[in-house]
């Protein structure tokens, strides 16, 4: 999925990310969004957006190309990314990562992209927004049936991990593979204390028993 904030470039994302395109079976643009297709060597096959973020000759154009046009009014409750979400899910996505999701001029976009993730009809599913310094994913405990969610963080020694709760803190976090590990501990809303962790092996896990926790991740190079 292509938002409207800054983008790298697919080089960048293969060196910070490997296999991040893996399996990309269709691509949603959110309205500007859309520039970023070309550049990474992806094709748009649904737009959505109120058009203000771009102009009325790249939108014919992707109309002409057959790309699924969906606009709407600029007075709308929803972002367009959170409308691009939708429209994802409406395909049946399971699995969506998200570019163009920080950066640009709107600090303001960049948190309510982030504040997404926790959208219920995206629980249960994998959902992940990266550019090349950051990939931000949401833990949910408990998991269905009451057990502890899991998050597998496979990647390179040395890269920084940050476990930050989002909302009223985070019950039974315990890591593996990290540097400074937790045992089934809280952490609350407020205190910095999961920042900046150190991947010390290639397999690590954060596990949470209650509570939703975003899991940051920065590759080493930016520590």
């Amino acid at each position: 999925m292509l938002a409207d904030g800054d983008a790298p470039t697919g080089s960048q994302l293969d060196a910070a990310w490997p296999g991040w395109s893996d399996g990309i079976e269709f691509v949603v643009a959110a309205d500007g969004g859309a520039r970023h297709a070309v550049p990474l060597g992806l094709r748009v096959d649904t737009w959505v957006g109120d058009g203000d973020s771009v102009g009325d000759d790249a939108l014919a154009a992707l109309a002409s190309a057959g790309v699924d046009i969906r606009r709407v009014a600029a007075a709308k409750d929803e972002s367009d990314t959170e409308l691009a979400v939708a429209a994802a899910l409406e395909r049946g996505a399971d699995h969506i990562v998200v570019l163009g999701a920080f950066g640009g001029e709107r600090f303001d976009h960049a948190i309510a992209n982030v504040g997404l993730l926790a959208m219920p009809a995206l629980a249960g599913r994998r959902v992940e927004l990266i550019d090349a310094r950051t990939r931000v994913r949401l833990l949910r405990g408990p998991a269905a049936g009451g057990r502890a969610a899991a998050v597998d963080l496979p990647g390179r020694v040395g890269d920084v991990v940050s476990l930050l709760p989002f909302g009223p803190g985070v019950e039974g976090v315990t890591t593996e593979g990290l540097a400074y590990p937790l045992r089934d501990e809280p952490l609350p809303e407020g205190p910095a204390r999961g920042l900046s962790n150190v991947r010390s092996s290639v397999d690590a896990r954060v596990t949470v028993r209650r509570g939703l926790l975003l899991v940051i991740e920065s590759p080493a190079t930016l520590a």
